[in-house]
């Protein structure tokens, strides 16, 4: 993107050069200041690491493949992706350092401010859909056209039979077109909850030298770098399964076939599992290429920039979509 070559040295076109760098990080030493507070400041990068992996546990893969049934799912979610921000202030603040310091107060006023845009995106998707199950809002986007029957879609006992079109057209954001507001809402939230350019201030190398992670070194700082990352994969994951279809296919796919065999995934065969677990890793990595695209294009914004965009801009367009949205599911 920005017409430059990176390592090149370390395997075939420096396909090698992640694994060197895990490998010199984890040889480094591990630093701890002196008069910061030991026990805070060793076990943050773990107060970052876990809750952000734990949230993968509930990602559906396919239709039978994923996580165990639970039918508050993405409520769960939402809570395990704003649990990081503890780790940050515990790490800025055990550092004892000025830089990480106001690179905590930075991190806490803007994930703070962009989980209610977020939050308001992600009710869009809920109210439409009637459901707090990640498979479920999967499940939904797979079907366009049913038949005639009195057909709940959350009772899953029935065993009748069902019009299959698939495609994108039966995907949240083409079904209601207002939801392709909410995600690009959800989208620039979900840049701020990663901590990502241009809403990177926790970190703001250019002035704070590293922000929260300033005192981080060896592999404690990879932990903190892993989990950044990891926090894009997730919020990726999460916006394609709201809004893209989740795991099921963009071609059309027509016939019928019975509710009961497709809720509980026994339809079809092991590709069947296989292709939705493609689809929806290849929608989620063009998000994440979406994001670093954002990274080396737009400049970092200042701070009352980034409150500004999210108190005056994202939340009353967020209000407007989740008010809309609703009327439209009132009406019909």
């Amino acid at each position: 993107m920005q017409d430059r070559l990176g390592p090149m040295e370390v395997g075939y076109y420096g396909l090698l050069q992640t694994v060197a760098d895990l490998l010199k990080l984890i040889q480094k030493e591990d630093i701890v200041p002196t008069s910061a507070s030991k026990p805070l400041f060793k076990i943050a990068p773990l107060l970052i690491f876990v809750p952000i992996f734990l949230g993968f546990s509930f990602l559906p893969l396919s239709p039978a493949w994923g996580s165990s049934p639970f039918s508050s799912a993405l409520f769960f979610l939402l809570a395990i992706i704003s649990l990081d921000v503890i780790g940050i202030i515990v790490a800025g603040w055990a550092s004892n350092n000025k830089y990480s310091m106001l690179g905590t107060l930075r991190s806490a006023a803007q994930i703070i401010s962009y989980e209610v845009p977020l939050g308001l995106a992600v009710l869009c998707v809920c109210v439409l859909t009637q459901t707090l199950d990640l498979q479920e809002i999967s499940f939904q986007q797979g079907i366009l056209v049913k038949d005639q029957t009195n057909f709940l879609f959350g009772i899953k006992s029935l065993g009748v039979d069902i019009t299959l079109t698939g495609g994108f057209l039966s995907w949240n954001v083409f079904r209601m077109p207002i939801l392709f507001i909410a995600w690009v809402i959800f989208f620039i939230a979900s840049l701020a909850e990663s901590n990502r350019a241009p809403f990177d201030l926790p970190e703001a190398e250019s002035e704070l030298v590293a922000g929260f992670q300033t005192e981080y070194s060896g592999f404690r700082w990879a932990v903190i770098m892993l989990a950044e990352y990891a926090m894009m994969l997730l919020v990726s994951f999460v916006g394609v399964i709201l809004f893209w279809g989740s795991w099921n296919t963009a071609l059309p796919n027509i016939g019928v076939l019975r509710l009961a065999d497709w809720t509980t995934g026994t339809v079809g065969s092991l590709s069947l599992h296989l292709w939705g677990i493609f689809w929806l890793i290849s929608k989620t990595l063009f998000t994440v290429i979406l994001q670093i695209w954002v990274r080396w294009t737009y400049p970092r914004m200042r701070l009352d920039q980034l409150t500004s965009l999210s108190w005056k801009l994202l939340t009353p367009f967020a209000l407007v979509v989740l008010l809309i949205c609703s009327l439209w599911k009132l009406i019909l």
